[in-house]
């Protein structure tokens, strides 16, 4: 009893100091519940940073150990490649030098033997020299032929030349150009125009004749032509000129009627008359003023027309 008399004696003082110290732990909550918060938070971070960090190691040695497979196999791969491009280049250089040896073996023993080569050249070099000996005595046999040409035709132009300078043969009265009285023996000329004949007129060239100035004149037979003379024509076909005229003819010419063009008998506004006159006969004859075009437009327009119509359409 004196328990409960003395707890109920501070009765009063429990409740205020209860309401005291849950005005306070509400007062502190939200501080309290942020500082939990806080320290969670770190700790998880630092919970999660450390399994990162563990993560990241394991993922690195496995790339590592991944990257090291990887790389020693493609190493040993390399090597292998590398030895095999070694080994086909040693035996295509061997391939190459026995194919070398036997290919020249065979062709200085059957395609290209040595001596029957030397017996064609040989033989090739004869027959080369026969030609060229052939040849030069060709080339000189020619050369003589043009150079006889040559002498024939100055002879020949000598002889035309002498026998169209007759008239310079010294005679036993005067002597020529050719025969100087200074000179021991006649000149070659001089000579020439005694043994040449002299040309006569028949055969001298004509103008408008294509002839060679080599040309033999005592064998030549052709003869000058001449163009054909035109007739003149008749006096009395031509129109008479001038004071020659007829009279009547001149009168006519001078007193003939006006007949001016089309630019000049037209007016200048004859377009613009038409199109109004062509207007104006429009509307004097219009088609409405027609009776019988009025009656067919009624009719045709009107209910009674299209009630006959359309029975004579249908049909």
């Amino acid at each position: 009893m004196a328990t409960l008399a003395r707890l109920q004696a501070r009765l009063p003082g429990l409740r205020e100091e209860c309401f005291r110290r849950n005005r306070s732990v509400d007062e502190h909550r939200k501080k309290e519940y942020k500082a939990a918060v806080k320290i969670q938070s770190w700790f998880r971070g630092c919970r999660v940073r450390a399994y990162i960090r563990y993560l990241n190691n394991m993922i690195i040695i496995i790339q590592k150990w991944w990257r090291g497979y990887q790389g020693r196999r493609y190493f040993r791969k390399m090597v292998e490649t590398a030895y095999f491009i070694m080994k086909m280049n040693f035996y295509n250089e061997m391939a190459v030098r026995i194919q070398k040896r036997w290919r020249g073996y065979y062709v200085r023993k059957y395609t290209h033997n040595y001596y029957a080569l030397k017996k064609y050249l040989e033989a090739i070099s004869v027959n080369n020299e026969i030609v060229r000996k052939e040849l030069n005595e060709y080339a000189e046999m020619k050369e003589k032929e043009k150079k006889k040409k040559d002498l024939e035709k100055k002879e020949k132009e000598k002889e035309h030349q002498a026998r169209k300078m007759h008239y310079l043969l010294s005679t036993e009265q005067i002597a020529g150009i050719y025969n100087s009285p200074f000179s021991k023996s006649p000149d070659p000329m001089e000579l020439l125009l005694r043994k040449s004949k002299p040309l006569s007129h028949s055969q001298q060239p004509a103008k408008n004749h294509l002839i060679c100035e080599l040309c033999d004149w005592s064998n030549c037979t052709r003869s000058p032509t001449f163009p054909a003379a035109q007739p003149l024509p008749p006096i009395g076909r031509q129109k008479p000129q001038g004071p020659f005229r007829d009279t009547a003819e001149v009168l006519r010419q001078r007193y003939k009627p006006l007949e001016p063009t089309l630019r000049v008998a037209a007016s200048i506004n004859s377009l613009e008359k038409a199109r109004e006159e062509i207007k104006r006969e429009e509307w004097r004859n219009r088609v409405h003023d027609n009776e019988t075009f009025k009656q067919c437009y009624h009719r045709l327009f009107s209910l009674k027309g299209l009630e006959k119509l359309i029975p004579e359409l249908g049909k």
